[in-house]
């Protein structure tokens, strides 16, 4: 299922790295990128960041309770964070997961990025879908051209009511992640795109920032209830 080689996932942040290196040890930082909103993400994310890690704060360098070790490291003006993940356990019961997990870190690190880069200090909420399939949901937002896109290039998408207009923010093997002007601006990732190895769990999440409480809510109904978020 895994070669010995552990998988690793890098992506290169147009922020200092001592900044960088706050978003890992942060509590209120780790907030704007980890995961999405759900009960427990507090917990997590000290279980997770703060528990029981090894921190190199000189190095940047900090292994998380579970041994997934992150590095950040000055590239230029920027930085550059690489995951390297922890070896498999040998208990399939865990192990089953591993894919999945190393797809998680890579819609997080990518998030991680956006919040360094497009909203330091902004105040985060998610949406969140599952139950779709992720190469329908490309078809149905009209992102299929998108992501064939480079990241970096400027988009525009039309479909079942939305205009989506951004930029390509990342493309993996199993994941789009498309930046949004509208959500003030936002990040949408879909993930559980089909190509080689395991694709993980499909689901669309949707991230914004300093979002009025009103257009949230507006946001929520839309994406909720005309079925563009779900089979």
């Amino acid at each position: 299922m895994h070669d010995h080689q552990t998988p690793q996932i890098q992506v290169t942040v147009a922020a200092p790295a001592d900044e960088v290196w706050r978003s890992l040890r942060d509590r209120t930082r780790v907030r704007q990128w980890h995961g999405w909103d759900a009960p427990g993400l507090d917990a997590e994310i000290d279980s997770i960041y703060f528990g029981d890690v090894v921190e190199d704060a000189e190095a940047r360098t900090l292994t998380a309770n579970g041994g997934d070790r992150f590095a950040v490291e000055a590239d230029g003006d920027g930085a550059k964070v690489t995951l390297t993940r922890s070896p498999l356990s040998g208990d399939p019961a865990w192990d089953q997961y591993y894919d999945e997990i190393t797809e998680g870190w890579t819609t997080f690190l990518h998030q991680l990025r956006f919040a360094a880069e497009r909203r330091p200090g902004g105040h985060r909420r998610t949406l969140l879908f599952t139950g779709h399939d992720g190469a329908d949901v490309l078809d149905r937002l009209g992102l299929k051209a998108v992501a064939e896109l480079a990241p970096g290039t400027r988009y525009t998408a039309s479909a079942d009511g939305r205009d989506l207009a951004g930029e390509v923010w990342f493309r993996s093997a199993h994941q789009l992640g498309v930046t949004v002007d509208a959500w003030g601006e936002g990040l949408l990732v879909v993930t559980g795109l089909p190509g080689p190895g395991a694709a993980g769990t499909p689901m669309l999440l949707l991230s914004t920032f300093d979002l009025p409480d009103e257009a949230f809510a507006a946001l929520d109904r839309q994406w909720s209830e005309d079925g563009a978020a779900a089979e």
